[in-house]
């Protein structure tokens, strides 16, 4: 993992960064000699500002605005000059069985996670491809590597960010920009705190028990200064990974869910080929 620490700060973008592992990314980023564009909804904590003086910019910003996004965009570059690392780190979360969602709360999810992370996306390309350089990482979750009970919504919009950050990682690959895909475990923040609920439709309600069993027994999480020390890391790689895994437990877990789909893959292997069988176009000419 070779890497190659610049004696240059770099300019650091980080949404959702006025708490949890968003603040610990830009805390890590500032201790390192670093500056800091701090985008959150909520308002940072004024202690944040003085401890850093003028690295650390903070700026209020409600992601799912596309154009408040290209403006704080620009904001940042005209501020500090230039931008070298975008974390899309803004997301939300929210629970509940696929049938108990209404149309507002499952636009909500994908709003914040999908949408908000492609404008980010989309403003901050021009400034990156024009230097050749920068590194966008997509902060992810465990929710992308399989789909579970309550988790649906949330999935969903994990699996739709890496499936365009996939697509994204080859287009942007061509400009010198360089993109990764961070997929953590459980850490100490008030995302679970903050998170919503549906209203629980009774039939489910066995289920529910089982899985809220479950969560209390497992939830064992670490301190988000570990995922931040692991970004650092990551950005200061000279080949950094198109996914990174944080944590022992999404570790083991992403490689027991691959084994199963391959073993599933492998056991209808035999339909799946004899679902292939190519000839002309038709319609063409003989």
């Amino acid at each position: 993992m070779p890497s190659s620490v610049s004696t240059t700060p770099r300019t650091w973008f980080i949404t959702g960064a006025s708490r949890g592992l968003g603040r610990a990314f830009a805390v890590a980023a500032l201790e390192g000699g670093d500056q800091v564009v701090a985008a959150s909804r909520t308002a940072i904590r004024e202690d944040f500002d003085e401890r850093y003086g003028d690295r650390l910019l903070t700026l209020r910003l409600d992601v799912t605005d596309r154009a408040a996004v290209f403006a704080a965009v620009t904001t940042a570059v005209e501020h500090f000059g230039r931008l070298d690392i975008v974390v899309n780190n803004a997301g939300t979360m929210s629970m509940g069985m696929v049938e108990e969602f209404t149309e507002a709360e499952a636009r909500s999810q994908f709003e914040v996670n999908v949408f908000g992370a492609l404008w980010v996306t989309q403003a901050v390309l021009p400034h990156l491809r024009a230097r050749h350089a920068g590194h966008i990482v997509q902060i992810s979750s465990i929710a992308a590597l399989g789909g579970f009970p309550t988790t649906g919504m949330y999935s969903a919009s994990k699996f739709a960010l890496e499936g365009m950050s996939e697509s994204l990682a080859m287009e942007a690959a061509a400009f010198g920009v360089k993109v990764s895909i961070v997929q953590p475990g459980g850490y100490w923040t008030d995302l679970y705190t903050s998170m919503t609920s549906t209203s629980p439709i009774d039939a489910y309600a066995p289920l529910r028990a089982e899985i809220e069993r479950q969560w209390a027994e497992g939830s064992i999480d670490s301190e988000p200064r570990l995922a931040a020390e692991a970004l650092l890391k990551l950005v200061d790689s000279d080949d950094p990974p198109l996914r990174l895994l944080l944590g022992s437990m999404v570790y083991d877990l992403a490689f027991d869910i691959s084994r199963r789909r391959m073993d599933t893959w492998a056991g209808w292997e035999q339909v799946s080929r004899a679902a292939e069988h190519a000839v002309p176009a038709p319609g063409g000419e003989h």
